[in-house]
């Protein structure tokens, strides 16, 4: 009497790529990268003519950009999928997104950040500082797994 009950398993997931991510994973991270990187460059185009990069003011703005990098983070971990072990790699190809885009964005399109160079300077600085933060953040919240 043949078994008429078939087990479903579910697929295996996809191979890790070289950098252990899937492509799936990669895709988000360079999505989330670049959606962010667009969020932030709006929010300085009009936080920079409010005087955002003049004295004390990029001083607050720059600790501000600490605790307010880790909930971006957060949600990108999750929309990508990351696990704790992934994180730092996934930051990375974030910001690979974000710092290619601020890089064409400054070359070519530098009313995007504003109309005066102190403006474009003023954004360009922050962002780079932001990526900074963003590394070191992911760096941080990166967990070792218990294989070699």
């Amino acid at each position: 009497m043949a078994d008429n009950n078939l087990t479903l398993t579910p697929a295996p997931p996809a191979p890790a790529g070289r950098i252990g991510l899937r492509s799936g994973q990669i895709v988000a991270c360079l999505i989330v990268g670049a959606v962010l990187w667009f969020i932030a460059a709006l929010m300085l185009r009009y936080m920079g003519p409010m005087g955002a990069y003049e004295g004390s003011s990029r001083a607050i703005l720059y600790a501000l950009i600490v605790p307010g990098t880790i909930p971006f983070l957060m949600a990108g971990f999750r929309i990508a999928h990351l696990g704790a072990a992934h994180r730092f790699v996934g930051t990375g190809v974030m910001l690979m997104a974000a710092m290619l885009l601020d890089g064409i964005a400054l070359a070519w399109f530098p009313g995007l950040y504003g109309h005066t160079p102190d403006l474009v300077a003023g954004a360009g600085g922050t962002i780079l500082w932001g990526a900074g933060i963003a590394l070191v953040l992911g760096f941080f919240m990166n967990k070792q797994t218990t294989e070699t």
